[in-house]
């Protein structure tokens, strides 16, 4: 139904915004609703969009996806610090084009959403094969993390909405 789609967009989002504010007062709760209700509102409905199955069945998904992004944003985090505390600043930027399976809107926004929260790397960019020209603090060996990360976050997409990733 409609409102299994509506809630299986609010969630994530929620989600993340409580991840990246890391406070969960009632205040905060309510205020990460409102803005997921905003941001769902901006997002297109059309009935081609996807098919959604019951909100339990994509549960596991949300919660794995959530994880998942939580721990990356942590290790990332962790990864641009120790380089910026370096002396020497031992890094390689440059643009690396990331291949995207996801095939909707929806997904490839909610896969670059997922690249541009992690330190260090931020999409500047994206043709119409949904390829993520993605800017890296340090290229080297990002290329392989990037095409891993972004096939497990579009498996989770694919489980979540249940369509084509």
């Amino acid at each position: 139904s409609a409102m299994n789609c509506h809630l299986r967009t609010l969630i994530p989002l929620m989600v993340s915004y409580l991840v990246l504010s890391a406070n969960l007062a009632w205040n905060n709760l309510l205020l990460g609703a409102a803005l997921a209700l905003g941001a769902s509102a901006l997002l297109p409905w059309g009935k081609g969009e996807r098919e959604c199955r019951g909100i339990l069945a994509a549960l596991p998904a949300i919660l794995q996806y959530a994880v998942i992004l939580g721990f990356d944003l942590i290790r990332s985090g962790i990864q641009v610090a120790r380089i910026v505390l370096t002396p020497e600043m031992p890094i390689r930027p440059g643009i690396l084009p990331v291949p995207s399976e996801c095939r909707s809107d929806l997904g490839r926004a909610l896969s670059a959403h997922a690249v541009n929260l992690t330190p260090g790397q931020l999409v500047v960019g994206m043709d119409d094969d949904g390829v993520m020209y993605t800017h890296c603090l340090d290229v080297t060996g990002a290329l392989e993390s990037l095409s891993r990360a972004q096939k497990v976050r579009e498996r989770l997409l694919h489980r979540i909405f249940l369509s084509p990733p």
